[in-house]
């Protein structure tokens, strides 16, 4: 992983955390629906992705028990999460909503 995860959770801007496997099918559903929504949200929303096979301390410091687990953060506190695959309608709309406030 590129730079120390608390650093890139802390920044200005909200980070939306993909908490996922290589080996996991929901997760590769997930990936074109956050890639599509990085585009959209560009500026506005930073996404990054943490394969928790390969980084099992962060994911078990945020308790992650299944993948694809979803972790927004804003200001290095986790303000909204959620296990199992999101729609980008369902995405853009919770995001929003923690943007806002």
């Amino acid at each position: 992983m590129k730079g120390n995860f608390k650093e890139l959770i802390n920044g200005d801007k909200a980070v939306l955390v993909d908490f996922s496997a290589e080996w996991c099918g929901p997760c590769k559903m997930q990936s074109p629906i956050l890639k599509e929504l990085a585009g959209e949200m560009k500026g506005k929303l930073r996404i990054i992705k943490i394969d928790v096979d390969k980084n099992p301390a962060i994911a078990a410091q945020y308790q992650v028990r299944g993948v694809p687990t979803l972790i927004l953060f804003r200001n290095g506190e986790a303000i909204w999460r959620q296990s199992g695959v999101a729609s980008k309608p369902q995405l853009m709309q919770i995001i929003s909503r923690h943007l806002e406030t």
